[in-house]
């Protein structure tokens, strides 16, 4: 495997070894202390999204939606001779895959095997629990879900193979566009309070992790909990392909949040909700155009993807199709989230670096990840990561100074992108069984 230069002078087999340099000496980054004003008139220039106009086009197709299912009703009907031919099983394909393109989705449900209840509520989020009969006591881990679009259902299958071994709590966020303005502002601070309170409920013998987006929070969290000696302090903290430091090789999103000034991403990706939403009043930055960014990212697989189901319904291959449709359904199932949470994330987590280089503060004090002496760390990357890249979240091993070798472990897995990290087989039948080891060690 290739030399990385954050703490790590190789990694092998998936294996973590100390020693290396600091990055910081290594990919220099000019800093400045620019931000802005929500809201401000002066900055606020004309917008190319429009909440109203988007559901006014999704409304306009609304005769080609029932075109479709009228057309997935005619041939396939068992009744009508033309459902059993070649161009019958192809209008209805066609009819079908367009319906799964165009068709707007709601919250999935959770269909896991295991107990849900509602543990805590908050303005933007509840605290969930997924409990499962058994003779015997599991660890406590509190599971921090992305809140970058997608619902907590995305992590379906996370807690699914966690749940046997562990008392699973989950952090459900809620749509932005369903909280009404009273409710207040949710930012990157917020977020991180959010975590504190949440860990310090279920504390002190609790496990934390972190898949994606909230492990530089997460981080944050635990590292001022341990500034302030908390005994409800974590375990152990398990960070998986999280931005903890994007200077490490660049991806399309990395790239992107280089490109432009902070102004733009206001300008031209957050939008206000309209006056028939919960929300009304509200600054979003879209889900629609999180989404619209991910399926960029990988077009021709999607097309692909799309013209695989085609095909196979009309083989008749139904099952490999409903699995395909399965997956579009959560992947396509988005949500908003707050423009200031959106835009702070992109000036502190992917302009300005400020978490590792240690610039980032909270209610005004200065977040050292370098105060966690008693949480043990894991962190978890997939090799074929595109989101975070390999290095990214193992930049944590080397925040994290004050641990010894004995509380911390790294796993980078191969044949994996980001979505197998935490779904899929090798989620499954490789990554659990660590997580689970590293947990109970440490409890």
């Amino acid at each position: 495997m290739p030399t990385i230069g954050l703490g790590v002078s190789s990694r092998t087999g998936g294996e973590f070894h100390p020693g290396g340099r600091n990055l910081a000496t290594r990919c220099p980054v000019q800093q400045d202390d620019r931000w802005l004003e929500f809201g401000t008139a002066a900055k606020r220039k004309r917008h190319i999204i429009d909440y109203g106009l988007y559901d006014a086009t999704y409304l306009s197709m609304t005769p080609w939606r029932w075109t479709a299912a009228a057309t997935e009703a005619v041939f396939g009907n068992p009744l009508n001779p033309l459902a059993y031919t070649v161009p019958g099983r192809m209008m209805r394909a066609s009819a079908d895959v367009f319906s799964s393109i165009v068709k707007r989705r709601g919250k999935p449900a959770w269909k896991i095997d295991a107990t849900m209840d509602v543990v805590a509520e908050r303005p933007f989020c509840r605290l969930v629990r997924f409990t499962q009969e058994r003779d015997h006591a599991v660890p406590r881990l509190l599971l921090v879900a992305p809140l970058s679009g997608h619902f907590a259902t995305l992590l379906r299958g996370t807690v699914a193979a966690l749940v046997p071994e562990h008392d699973v709590y989950l952090t459900d966020w809620f749509d932005a566009r369903e909280v009404p303005l009273s409710s207040g502002v949710f930012d990157l601070e917020s977020y991180i309070e959010y975590v504190i309170d949440f860990t310090r409920l279920l504390g002190p013998d609790v496990h934390v992790m972190a898949v994606c987006q909230p492990a530089p929070v997460v981080l944050s969290a635990v590292a001022l909990m341990a500034a302030h000696n908390d005994p409800a302090q974590p375990r152990s903290m398990i960070l998986m392909g999280g931005p903890i430091d994007t200077r490490f090789h660049p991806t399309a999103p990395t790239k992107l949040s280089k490109q432009y000034a902070l102004e733009w991403f206001e300008r031209e990706l957050t939008t206000t909700l309209p006056t028939y939403y919960a929300g009304a009043g509200r600054r979003v930055y879209p889900g629609f155009m999180q989404l619209g960014a991910f399926l960029s990212m990988n077009a021709t697989r999607h097309i692909d993807a799309h013209i695989k189901m085609f095909n196979e319904l009309v083989r008749g291959d139904g099952e490999s199709a409903d699995a395909r449709r399965a997956f579009y359904d959560e992947y396509m199932s988005v949500m908003d989230v707050t423009a200031e949470y959106f835009l702070q994330t992109i000036d502190h987590v992917f302009q300005r670096h400020s978490l590792p280089l240690g610039t980032l503060t909270w209610r005004g004090e200065r977040v050292d990840p370098a105060a966690i002496t008693s949480t043990a760390l894991f962190t978890v990357e997939g090799e074929l990561d595109d989101i975070s890249a390999p290095g990214q979240t193992l930049a944590a091993q080397d925040l994290v100074s004050s641990l010894r070798s004995t509380q911390r472990d790294h796993l980078l897995q191969p044949g994996v992108g980001h979505y197998g990290i935490f779904n899929g087989r090798r989620w499954r039948e490789s990554i659990v069984p660590r997580i689970a080891s590293f947990v109970r060690a440490h409890a």
